[in-house]
């Protein structure tokens, strides 16, 4: 039985729907404000939503960004109001809506659309966490504004960053709900044009170009070439100054190029009032792909969080969360595990898992051995920038095996060395 979530904050039309969508055998929880949206959304994971667009906390297309932004959308929406224009169910199609339904809806209007939407293939989430998720967050915001200025003008972004800022999440807000993603760091064969039209709409990512071999750099200038041509946009980092690349050996055309319009971000540990929501989503999207079990934060694990000085910046923030969704007890993640992960790794007694250590002791032999694996390849995949040859030496496993562990571990892999 399918499962449709209304929201509406008019009682009467949640419960002439509810009515409507019961007769016809479907499942359906009602939600009276995008608060409870939420709420709903994250605890029964429904087929279908129903969204109403004037609310008196957040309107509908803000819950709709926010859901398309921290990669929630992996759900039909269909969009409802009784005052819409065209260019308001443009607007809301372009984020990833299914459907724009007028009040007053007719019935067989809305039993079609229904129909229409929950027959479609379930939708792929847009990737990962974006800032189009933070829009209660004056930082975020600010930080997004400008971005989406430049991006009007500019298909080339280049992004100054410090150490461990949040480059991704800067860089994904450009992506387009069901868009190609390509991280040249994980390339490691010539880009095609082939390739590029395939991911013709979508994002090419470089998180700093100053760790890119000489392969993938030329694939960047590749992909820059013909970003208009694809309706590609590139998103590229860097935390080093453009002479500090150009004695590495970039040209000096090439980074006139790139750094023609460049956007700065903030460090992690700039936004500690930002960190709990940061983690909240990243436990929700990670939930969502069914990389963890469903999880919840204790009020003292977040404080943990946030107190924290992150020195290894969001990579570290989201290896952290995804490692104690995966080693947590209960499904609430308690303060003394989050404070236990997080403590200065230099235990006396030698235990070489930490902090870690109980967590990961207290499970079965093959569950705790997955969740030390998944942590040690996720750390060296990132050290490395996603090159294999590096990764079978420093692990000591033949390139075959290797491939076959990570697989094992549903880690992601090169595309071009897959095979």
């Amino acid at each position: 039985m399918s499962q449709i979530l209304v929201v509406d904050d008019e009682i009467g039309i949640r419960e002439l729907l509810s009515e409507i969508l019961r007769d016809e055998g479907y499942d359906v929880i009602l939600a009276e404000n995008a608060a409870a949206a939420r709420a709903a959304r994250l605890a029964e994971r429904p087929d279908l939503v129903l969204l109403d667009i004037w609310m008196p906390d957040s309107d509908g297309i803000t819950l709709l960004k926010e859901w398309a932004g921290s990669g929630k959308l992996n759900m039909p929406v269909i969009m409802m109001s009784g005052h819409g224009t065209i260019d308001t169910a443009v607007e809301a199609t372009k984020i990833g809506a299914m459907d724009f339904l007028e009040k007053p809806i007719a019935l067989q209007k809305l039993l079609a659309s229904v129909k229409r939407a929950l027959a479609k293939t379930p939708v792929a989430a847009s990737g990962g966490l974006s800032l189009a998720a933070f829009g209660r967050s004056a930082p975020m915001r600010d930080l997004k504004k400008r971005l989406e200025q430049i991006a009007a003008k500019n298909r080339l972004l280049m992004i100054k960053s410090p150490p461990g800022g949040i480059v991704e999440l800067a860089a994904r807000t450009l992506q387009a709900p069901g868009k190609a993603w390509i991280d040249l760091s994980l390339e490691s064969a010539p880009l095609s044009v082939d390739l590029l039209a395939e991911a013709a709409g979508g994002v090419v990512y470089a998180e700093e170009i100053g760790r890119l071999n000489r392969l993938q750099q030329k694939n960047l200038l590749f992909a820059a070439e013909r970003l208009e041509k694809f309706g590609l946009r590139l998103a590229a980092a860097t935390s080093q100054e453009p002479a500090t690349l150009l004695a590495a050996g970039w040209e000096e055309g090439q980074l006139a190029r790139l750094f023609d319009v460049w956007l700065g971000t903030p460090a992690l540990a700039e936004l500690a009032d930002e960190i709990p929501e940061i983690a909240s989503h990243l436990l929700a999207h990670l939930a969502d792909a069914a990389e963890v079990p469903p999880r919840r934060w204790s009020t003292g694990a977040l404080n943990a969080l946030r107190q924290h000085p992150w020195p290894g910046g969001y990579g570290e923030l989201k290896s952290v969360v995804k490692s104690l969704a995966l080693t947590a007890l209960d499904e609430e993640i308690a303060t003394d595990e989050a404070a236990r992960l997080l403590k200065p790794q230099t235990p006396p007694d030698g235990s070489w898992l930490g902090g870690l250590s109980e967590a990961v002791m207290s499970l079965p032999l093959r569950e705790a051995r997955e969740v030390f694996e998944r942590i040690y390849f996720e750390h060296h995949l990132r050290a490395e920038h996603g090159n294999i040859t590096r990764l079978s030496e420093k692990s000591g496993l033949e390139r075959t095996h290797l491939y076959r562990k990570l697989r094992d571990l549903g880690l992601r892999t090169p595309k071009k060395e897959e095979d």
